[in-house]
C-alpha cells in the first residue's frame, strides 16, 4: 500500500520480523522491483522491531478494541480510517520530537534549502 499511495525514496529500509511472508523469495523480489533495500530483525531480538511493535499496541488500545468486526472488510475500514484520520495526521509521538508522523512525512518532502 505504501508503494501505491506515497513516493518512496529509492534505497529505503523496509524493515520486518522474520514472518514467512516476509522472509519468502517472492517479497524480496517485490522490493528488488521497488528500488528498496530489505531488513530482516534477528531472532529474539523484539527492540529491532520496537517502534512497530509499539504502533500495533497502539493501534488496538486506541481504536481496535472499541469495535467487533463482522467482516475483514469492515475491520480494514476502520484501520485505514484510525491510521489516515487519526495516527498519522494527529497522534503526537514521543520518539518524533511529540510531532505527528504526517508533518515528519511532510518535511522530508520538502526539497533542501539552497543558499
Amino acid at each position: 500500500m505504501a508503494a501505491l499511495n506515497t513516493p518512496l525514496t529509492p534505497g529505503a529500509i523496509f524493515h520486518s520480523d522474520r514472518g514467512s511472508n516476509y522472509t519468502s523469495d517472492a517479497f524480496a523480489r517485490k522490493l528488488k522491483s521497488l528500488n528498496l533495500r530489505q531488513s530482516v530483525g534477528r531472532t529474539g531480538v523484539c527492540w529491532e522491531n520496537a517502534m512497530a511493535e509499539s504502533f500495533f499496541s497502539t493501534l488496538k488500545n486506541e481504536w481496535l478494541n472499541r469495535f467487533e468486526f463482522t467482516t475483514r472488510s469492515k475491520a480494514r475500514t476502520r484501520v485505514v480510517r484510525y491510521i489516515e484520520g487519526f495516527y498519522n495526521p494527529k497522534r503526537l509521538h514521543s520518539a518524533l520530537g511529540y510531532r505527528a508522523p504526517q508533518e515528519i512525512e511532510d518535511e522530508h518532502q520538502q526539497p533542501p534549502l539552497v543558499a
